[in-house]
């Protein structure tokens, strides 16, 4: 028995695999982040499980998305056994003077390349069955189309470096064998060097998965031995370059639908490729890696200092060319922006909008509508959307968008209510659009992470030179123009719009006006869009306007932006600014001096009432005269009442990252307590007619909320559509109508 243990520890597959976690850890790194993201505990909470578990091509999961992303682990499975196999070498240079030693290597080098392929079916059978809804049958295709992928990349791989080994042995393998005669001839006359060796391997597997002795090599030369492994590094790189420029050429194709491959797919190529590369330094420079990456580091750094190179994103739409005419970022600018006159002129001119409204209502003293919508990805911007179509089902005959006078929010949800904002103004002069359509909600619901992932590798970091033109100017193709590009072709186009395009039904009242708020990373103010100027929400409750105090808190794009085409803004670039989770899409910067950058406006304001409570309080005189009271919509993606939900230690480590984590789990919660409390004081000076209905996305089992990302599955989908029956969302539906009822009687 001890026998067969020995044997077993000494063998090949079991030494390369310890060898791994001894030398060039850092090659494991990659397998890590593929284990940890395919079974969810790497990126979970954007999503990132479902481009390698449920990959998309065409828009849907098919035998074709599998095959291209089994296909590109077959790649990076193949750069890993090459890279390692070289940098390896002395280790196994008894494999060198075989026939076909890369394929020999790749056989005994399997162990973790195969935990990995039966970890991924396993994990990726349970998760579409569970989560996508699949049958047993699709289940089957997939896995097949997958099987297929990476058989085929492995097979064409081992074709190439086949005919390479056989050109080398052509050319080294007379002297192999003149090698092995002089041993046999000498060598009971010729003492050997003594074989020093840091790992003991006393079986490996042929070609033919037999089991075989190590050859001697000790009458071989270092020098020649190297040489054949120097060799194979040639044919790497020739397929470095090739995979290099996969990527290339799909980011410069993307546009076109049938080059735009999974993002898992992109990915893993791109890990092949630094594997490649890491190796290639290696190799090369040795101890001198770290010096070259720094100063690396320092070149591109100074080519972006000189504004050489500029890969930050920008709106689309927006005049950033002329240096000379961008607003001031300081004090003096925002106060002068803040100032009475102008607060006062767009108080006025908004008045204007709110009579429009009151005109378009059939009461002396309407209800004023107001909704809010939460951020929350993609499950934000499906429950939005089915709650809107909800009440103007149950409660408004189709008139919801008529009744509000605006709409403001952040993230997802405003994606959602953009939408439906936008099919009820189509409506009015197209009868065929039905508001209550399921499809629309599978429109709002498509995936949104594949072409973010996807051109993030192949356009933001292969290769960020592509641009295109809107309104008249040029900006970089990147995951944000991925984004917008994506999220314009699920909706089908109807919001390829210009923000201008919104201010004459916004100025009738036909539609909601609605407000892009976005959060200035460098001072925490909030950048609110909107079709015309309303600086009079710069002029914060309660504000002294003194040197002891941080001034206006907020800033009005329109104005603040006048001189750089402000109005011209795309729509899709104003949700996207409205949306831009942190790593997921990029910061927008903004031409002002100094720059400045936005991001997610749910860091502000994730329920979209600030906004509210300020217009309440500046518009209180014109509120009282003209409506009998405000009802305000809330739609949440989370439940307000989850402070049963403690963040819990759930292990040693998180004892230390539970202060650095703890802020941002409470963020929400704390938006909620200061927000509900301004509420408070607001209903009691309006002697009680403000009402507050909330929606809620409460999922069917706890813990088992749909994923704060840009993607929902089949399962996540179903239980957004089971929660608009739950209790607490038939209750809200119920106050609503009394209010409505009531009001009506009233009259």
């Amino acid at each position: 028995m001890k026998k067969y243990i020995v044997g077993f520890w000494f063998s090949l597959p079991i030494q390369l695999f310890v060898l791994h976690f001894r030398k060039y850890q850092i090659f494991l790194v990659f397998w890590y982040v593929l284990f940890a993201t395919i079974g969810g505990t790497f990126l979970n909470n954007f999503g990132a499980y479902s481009l390698y578990l449920a990959p998309e091509y065409y828009n849907e999961v098919s035998f074709f998305s599998t095959a291209i992303v089994g296909f590109s682990l077959g790649v990076f499975i193949m750069s890993w056994n090459i890279t390692t196999f070289i940098l390896l070498r002395k280790h196994i240079q008894f494999l060198a003077t075989t026939a076909q030693p890369f394929l020999k290597y790749c056989i005994n080098n399997a162990i973790i390349p195969i935990l990995f392929l039966l970890f991924y079916f396993f994990t990726a059978v349970q998760y579409n069955y569970q989560r996508e809804l699949k049958t047993v049958i699709d289940i089957i295709v997939l896995c097949g189309g997958f099987s297929f992928g990476i058989l085929l990349s492995v097979t064409i791989a081992f074709v190439y470096f086949f005919n390479a080994d056989k050109r080398i042995f052509k050319n080294i393998g007379k002297n192999i064998v003149a090698a092995n005669k002089r041993y046999t001839i000498t060598s009971n006359k010729k003492i050997l060097p003594e074989e020093k060796k840091e790992i003991r391997i006393d079986w490996f597997f042929s070609a033919r998965m037999h089991l075989r002795k190590p050859r001697d090599v000790r009458h071989y030369s270092t020098a020649f031995l190297d040489s054949i492994f120097k060799q194979h590094h040639i044919a790497s790189v020739l397929a470095f370059f090739i995979a290099f420029a996969v990527l290339i050429g799909l980011g410069f194709s993307s546009d076109m639908r049938l080059f735009q491959v999974p993002a898992a797919a992109s990915i893993t190529i791109f890990f092949a490729l630094l594997v490649a590369v890491g190796g290639a330094f290696s190799l090369f420079l040795k101890s001198w890696s770290i010096p070259v990456v720094i100063l690396l580091y320092i070149f591109f750094n100074f080519l972006y200092q000189e504004n050489v190179i500029d890969p930050r994103n920008k709106a689309y739409g927006i005049n950033y060319e002329n240096k000379n005419e961008r607003p001031e970022y300081n004090k003096e600018s925002i106060y002068q922006l803040a100032s009475e006159e102008n607060i006062e002129k767009d108080k006025t001119e908004f008045i204007k909008r709110l009579e429009a409204w009151k005109a378009n209502q059939a009461e002396d003293k309407p209800i004023m509508y107001l909704i809010n919508t939460s951020g929350g990805g993609i499950r934000s911007a499906n429950f939005t959307f089915s709650i809107l179509q909800r009440l103007d089902s149950a409660i408004y005959n189709g008139s919801l968008m008529k009744k509000a006078f605006f709409i403001n929010g952040a993230s997802g949800g405003l994606l959602g209510a953009a939408y439906y904002r936008e099919l009820y103004l189509r409506k009015q002069t197209d009868s065929s659009i039905n508001l209550q359509s399921k499809k629309y909600v599978d429109d709002i619901s498509k995936d949104l992470l594949n072409p973010i992932f996807s051109s993030f590798v192949s356009r933001d970091i292969i290769g960020p030179v592509q641009k295109f033109k809107e309104s008249g100017f040029k900006y970089i193709k990147d995951r944000g123009y991925a984004f917008e590009r994506k999220f314009n072709a699920n909706t089908h186009g109807l919001l390829d719009k210009n923000l201008v395009d919104y201010t004459e039904v916004e100025n009738k009242a036909i539609i909601p006006t609605m407000f892009f708020n976005s959060t200035i990373s460098s001072d925490g103010r909030k950048l609110i869009i909107c079709t015309q100027p309303v600086r009079f929400f710069m002029n914060s409750i309660g504000e002294n306007k003194d040197d002891a105090t941080p001034g206006p808190d907020m800033i009005d794009f329109n104005s603040f932006f006048a001189k750089q085409n402000s109005t011209q803004i795309s729509v899709l670039s104003a949700l996207r600014m409205n949306a831009t989770f942190p790593y997921v899409l990029p910061n927008v910067w903004l031409p002002t001096n100094p720059v400045i950058d936005v991001m997610d406006a749910g860091l502000r304001d994730n329920f979209g009432q600030e906004n509210t409570l300020r217009f309440i309080e500046t518009f209180r005189d014109w509120l009282n005269a003209n409506t009998s009271k405000i009802v305000i919509i809330q739609i949440r993606d989370r439940n307000i009442k989850d402070w049963d939900t403690v963040y819990n230690n759930k292990n040693l480590i998180s004892i230390f990252t539970k202060p650095a984590f703890l802020l941002q789990y409470n963020w929400f919660r704390l938006q909620d307590y200061y927000q509900d409390a301004q509420l408070d004081y607001l209903n009691e000076s309006y002697n009680n007619n403000i009402n507050i209905v909330r929606f809620q996305y409460v999922p069917s089992a706890k813990n088992k909320a749909a994923s704060l990302s840009f993607h929902l599955t089949a399962a996540e989908k179903k239980d957004i559509a089971l929660t608009l029956n739950n209790t607490i969302n038939i209750e809200e539906l119920n106050k609503l109508k009394n209010i409505t009822i009531s009001n009506t009687l009233n009259k």
